[in-house]
């Protein structure tokens, strides 16, 4: 507005004096008093303002200086985040206004497509993970399975959390974040060594775990009910095509990252949080569930069913404070799910798996490079590499391949690559070559 001191803002310089008359200051500087003068910033240092062409050139020329995973360069990165194809029909549905602009579904009245679309997504989960009941989504992977873990103190009333050593470290630490503010004890254990006791209220896992390969979840069930605690899963949904669901094999609880069912890397996120358990632990759920039910005409309408969280309820029944939803997201798992189908899932699976075992394969032949690791993986591995994966990986770059992930924390010298159904042969060759050029002569 022409008079304002800042031209985006709508507010005159007679607003500003109003504004500031009532409430007894005199500028806009007063407001800042509190804050030591060593903290303040004295100007951005911002460079001269740019045409709209001049600031597009500036910003593609940025972008051109990145390896952009698709155009061209074979990238093994995964631990967490991966790069599976995404249908068209996923991204032409979420890009609809109806969707893209829709906010959470609070008056079911003029949200009758959204809430459909959530109860559609909800029975999806419901049979792809072989459970009775799904909520409407959590922020992420992470996210979902510490809440997955409050829930089963919640359940059980015990004060510990029994978490395998093999779960993603970034999952462990915001597990541990989300018990501390519960006051809630957070023990560590090996696969090898399953103390888990009375006091523990679950015992959750990862499989495949943070370094791909299967764990054993049978026992796992068997160890966590032996001493009346739930187990709580995480699982890659893709490995869902060809691996048992956590439903058959006794979960109570089971999680997982929805970003590789329809959604792009995207800088890691938004994301996904995929959360369902028994139905007997249904009031202990976090977040909100969509139900159908018909009116009194007989149509079929979709409502919130169970919204236990704090902005509902009284704050001391709440079961979590999560507040946003990440319905976006879950709709294009949803379209993702429905443009596959079982067999679409199950092709995805296998390549995943047989492509994976067959770098894994190359790989274990080249001089100084061996697989550390014992089992059934499904699409990531871990490599032993004859020097330190950073400097690897620095090469690999150099030579337009995005390599693994360093894990040498855990395994000396130790890669972590992901191989998905978009890694060609021929990039798999070029990785293994690029590997073979890289050990000691």
């Amino acid at each position: 507005m022409k008079g304002s001191p800042h031209p985006y803002l709508p507010n005159t310089p007679d607003d500003l004096q109003a504004m500031l008359q009532v409430i007894g200051v005199e500028d806009v500087e007063e407001l800042f008093a509190d804050i030591p003068a060593h903290l303040r910033v004295e100007g951005l240092g911002l460079p001269p303002p740019l045409s709209e062409a001049e600031l597009m050139r500036e910003m593609s020329a940025l972008a051109s200086r990145n390896l952009a995973v698709g155009q061209g360069v074979p990238c093994f990165l995964g631990a967490g985040a991966y790069r599976h194809y995404v249908p068209a029909t996923v991204m032409t549905v979420v890009s609809r206004p109806e969707f893209y602009t829709a906010y959470t579904p609070y008056q079911p009245e003029i949200s009758q497509g959204t809430l459909q679309a959530i109860f559609e997504f909800q029975s999806m989960v419901c049979e792809l993970l072989a459970m009775e009941v799904a909520n409407a989504g959590m922020y992420d992977g992470a996210t979902a399975l510490a809440e997955g873990c409050l829930m089963a103190a919640a359940v059980t009333g015990r004060r510990r959390i029994a978490v395998l050593d093999t779960v993603h470290p970034h999952y462990l630490e915001v597990v541990r974040t989300y018990a501390w503010g519960r006051g809630l004890v957070v023990d560590l254990l090996s696969p090898s060594h399953l103390d888990v006791g009375e006091e523990h209220a679950c015992l959750a896992v990862q499989s495949p775990n943070f370094f791909g390969y299967l764990e054993d979840m049978e026992a796992l069930s068997q160890a966590a009910h032996r001493v009346g605690a739930l187990l709580v899963t995480s699982t890659d949904p893709i490995s869902l095509g060809m691996f048992r669901p956590p439903g058959q094999y006794g979960a109570d609880i089971a999680t997982a990252e929805g970003q590789p069912l329809g959604w792009p890397l995207s800088f890691g996120g938004p994301y996904l949080g995929i959360f369902a358990s028994r139905k007997e632990l249904l009031r202990y759920m976090p977040g909100r569930i969509v139900g159908r039910t018909t009116d009194r005409q007989g149509r079929t309408g979709y409502v919130l069913t169970l919204q236990t969280r704090e902005q509902h309820i009284r704050r001391e029944r709440a079961t979590s404070n999560i507040c946003t939803s990440q319905q976006l997201v879950a709709l294009a798992a949803t379209v993702y799910l429905a443009t596959m189908g079982r067999e679409g899932l199950r092709r995805v699976a296998q390549l995943c798996y047989h492509k994976a075992h067959y770098a894994a394969s190359r790989i274990a032949q080249l001089p100084g490079y061996s697989l550390p690791l014992e089992g059934v993986f499904f699409k990531e591995f871990v490599v032993r590499c004859p020097r330190p994966p950073a400097e690897i990986n620095e090469a690999l770059l150099e030579m337009g391949i995005v390599g693994g992930l360093d894990v040498s924390w855990r395994i000396d010298n130790g890669m972590l690559l992901c191989v998905t159904e978009m890694n060609t042969r021929q990039e798999i060759d070029r990785l293994v070559e690029a590997l073979a050029s890289l050990a000691p002569r």
